[in-house]
């Protein structure tokens, strides 16, 4: 028979404490009841809270969500790669992700938190809403073991597995020619905006691509900075590849 948190009076929006309604709620939302609810409260305590709070869980459950996550890729896509599995998984537990699944599980409603901190909007910071995630899914170890953890992962991301595009699969441009160069023990290439066109609201920027050994370079446009370096970058691997450059 699972135990449920101590009755509480409602959170004060400055601390961020979480009463017993709120726990319970969220425990519905984790689809997990916890046998130790203590467990839950040090997951949700940030450390400018006090002396229990949740970092040495969050090392743990960083561990934890790495381990369920490998095993989920590793059984749903048989066909790929090391390295296809290794860039999907850093694309799943990166802090965008964790900080998006935190926001869906209401966790900045519940966050313990000093005065200070909840007034600085600390309950709304991306690494602090990913850090306690991991927290909760390190106490869901502790409480019950992996298979209950593992569980947790799974109801959080085989739903983000589901919705990922072969485009998650392949190298970005950049890391492709970055990669090339550096196993050739080539330089680094350098970037620059060499222009932007067009009005504010739809600019145009342009990159340069500049590969120094090679003495050439070659320019990109896109509708950011980010994605006019990618065109580039791509462009610049496509003239090694066609020169067959060693």
């Amino acid at each position: 028979m699972t135990r449920r948190g101590a009755a509480g009076s409602p959170p004060s929006p400055s601390h961020g404490s979480a009463s017993a309604h709120p726990l319970n709620a969220l425990q519905e939302r984790l689809g997990h009841q916890f046998a130790d609810s203590g467990l839950l409260r040090r997951a949700l305590t940030h450390k400018s809270f006090g002396a229990e709070q949740n970092e040495r869980l969050e090392f743990l459950g960083d561990s934890v969500l790495n381990l369920a996550v490998s095993d989920l890729l590793y059984r749903q896509f048989a066909r790929n790669d090391e390295g296809d599995l290794t860039r999907v998984r850093a694309h799943l537990v990166r802090q965008d992700t964790l900080h998006k699944l935190a926001l869906t599980l209401h966790l900045p409603e519940v966050l313990r938190m000093s005065e200070g901190e909840a007034k600085g909007g600390g309950a709304q910071r991306p690494s602090i809403l990913a850090d306690a995630l991991e927290a909760i899914i390190g106490a869901v170890y502790l409480d019950s073991g992996f298979d209950a953890a593992r569980a947790l992962v799974l109801r959080l991301f085989e739903p983000l597995v589901a919705e990922t595009t072969s485009e998650v699969w392949r190298k970005d441009a950049k890391t492709a020619l970055q990669e090339w160069l550096q196993g050739r023990k080539l330089p680094l290439p350098s970037y620059r905006i060499e222009a932007t066109k067009g009005k504010a609201h739809a600019q145009v920027f342009v990159v340069v691509c500049e590969l120094t050994t090679q003495g050439w370079s070659v320019s990109g446009e896109g509708a950011s900075r980010r994605a006019a370096e990618q065109v580039a970058a791509q462009l610049a691997l496509d003239r090694l590849l066609a020169e067959g450059a060693a």
